[in-house]
């Protein structure tokens, strides 16, 4: 039912706990397909997703490129992004379920759905950035990467799917997709801190949201990514 796509780089620290919140689902045969797509690891990324049985497939690095060429290797009508430092909460496969079945069954129209955002840090700036996140998303309904995006096969390739941008192809997708095919799930995605405490909840934040300005100005995204310094997007 489900082929899930992990773009990943450097990874083997967070990419077990990634996988094995698949695995209930994988079980219940819900999950039939996951494919690690790796974007040059120099560490033991590769073994960590070949020991654990999903589909690993070489790429350029590049997180918009690597989303690209999994979906082109997914073989079920239903595709889960997932980044790999992100972890769904136990029992998430229930309310995806409930929301493919909906889709499947014409009981409500095409739509992609993401996942809540949670951060595993202690402390009053990671749940500042949540509230901040859960208004974003039920305000202008712009879910980003480290929140999952589960989406049919048909809307996926309807909008073109992830583009082999530089920057933001998360926010591009979501973009095209529309706030009336994009819903909020109730499960939870607990993704690493590691970024905000190594660059600063704030400067982090602040950083994230100039770069998102620029882009809905429609500054070019590739001049974007070389403002931030970000000249590849590496999961």
């Amino acid at each position: 039912m489900i082929s899930v796509i992990i773009p990943a780089r450097n990874a083997e620290r967070t990419l077990a706990p990634t996988l094995s919140a698949l695995v209930p689902a994988a079980v219940d045969g819900i999950v039939r397909q996951v494919i690690v797509v790796d974007g040059g690891s120099t560490d033991a990324t590769v073994k960590v997703a070949d020991l654990a049985g999903a589909d690993v497939v070489e790429s350029a690095p590049g997180r918009g490129g690597q989303l690209a060429q999994g979906a082109a290797m997914a073989r079920f009508p239903w595709l889960l992004f997932l980044n790999a430092d992100t972890v769904l909460e136990e029992g998430w496969e229930r309310s995806a379920t409930s929301f493919m079945h909906r889709i499947d069954l014409g009981e409500r129209a095409m739509a992609a759905g993401a996942f809540k955002f949670r951060l595993d840090d202690r402390g009053l700036a990671p749940r500042l950035l949540e509230v901040a996140v859960q208004l974003r998303c039920k305000l202008l309904r712009v879910p980003y990467g480290d929140q999952g995006l589960l989406i049919p096969r048909r809307l996926f390739d309807e909008v073109g799917g992830y583009r082999n941008i530089p920057i933001m192809e998360d926010l591009d997708l979501a973009r095209r997709l529309g706030r009336r095919r994009l819903t909020m799930l109730d499960a939870e995605a607990v993704t690493s801190a590691d970024r905000y405490r190594r660059d600063g909840y704030f400067s982090r934040s602040f950083r994230n949201q100039i770069c998102h300005m620029l882009y809905g100005v429609g500054l070019p995204v590739s001049v974007i990514a070389r403002l931030s310094g970000k000249v590849e997007t590496a999961p």
